[in-house]
């Protein structure tokens, strides 16, 4: 039950997220700028680089902007010269939060990031404050349409997954981090390729929220996503099925 609550809450969060794809295009290029300077500009040899096209697509990206975004990264200038941080602490409620991001300017993030913690009532620690609370996964996601339950089980554990969880509308394929590229690759040559594919922080265990500890936490994740420095945001916080069903409507 643990791995199928986890699941449900991401998707009550994607189903938040959906409605700002629009201005996801930002984050997808500075993926992408990123993945094509630290290897190859060609997606069959650079794993990464794949992972951030997909990405792209997944927000309705067109091909020619994708196609200009690594052009730019890997042409004489490089393109704009982003580093990856990540930050780390506590939000509302005590909820454990991790902060990837992609910035051009260090101090500005950090001070937005720690200012979002200090405004909801939290705190923000020191790298490996909270992380070590979470588990790093590759996490590889099917329409529930590719396969049946069983079919989808076999196959990833063939490949070398760790587990599927699956629901009404989706699969969800675990692995170690080691082993993600080489998972993606076996289910996209029998499935084609995947809603979504990437590396995730995934929690040891979970804070259950009332509904007023979650609008809190929920209002504040949101400041976080909508900076454009932040790439991806993890908690570790758990609701209720009522609940979930409550504020997904």
């Amino acid at each position: 039950m643990a791995g199928h609550s986890q699941f449900k809450n991401i998707m009550h969060r994607k189903g938040a997220q959906d409605a700002r794809r629009a201005k996801q295009f930002g984050k997808v290029i500075r993926e992408l700028t990123v993945a094509a300077r630290e290897g190859l500009p060609d997606p069959a040899a650079n794993p990464r680089l794949r992972a951030a096209i997909a990405a792209a697509r997944e927000v309705n990206m067109p091909k020619d902007t994708i196609e200009r975004a690594i052009k730019k990264a890997t042409g004489a200038g490089g393109g704009d010269d982003y580093v990856e941080v990540r930050y780390e602490g506590y939000g509302p409620a005590g909820v454990a939060v991790i902060v990837e991001a992609l910035t051009d300017n260090r101090n500005r993030t950090a001070s937005d990031v720690r200012a979002a913690f200090s405004k909801y009532g939290g705190s923000m620690g020191e790298t490996n404050s909270v992380s070590f609370m979470f588990r790093r996964l590759g996490v590889i996601t099917y329409p529930a349409a590719a396969a049946s339950e069983d079919d989808m089980l076999d196959a990833a554990i063939e490949a070398g997954a760790e587990n599927v969880t699956s629901t009404e509308t989706a699969h969800e394929v675990t692995c170690e981090v080691e082993s993600f590229f080489a998972v993606r690759d076996v289910l996209e040559a029998r499935y084609g390729e995947p809603e979504s594919a990437k590396l995730d922080w995934r929690p040891e265990n979970t804070v259950t929220l009332d509904e007023e500890k979650a609008q809190s936490l929920f209002k504040f994740l949101d400041v976080l996503e909508d900076n454009d420095d932040v790439q991806n945001v993890y908690a570790n916080f758990d609701l209720p099925d009522d609940l979930a069903e409550k504020l997904s409507s």
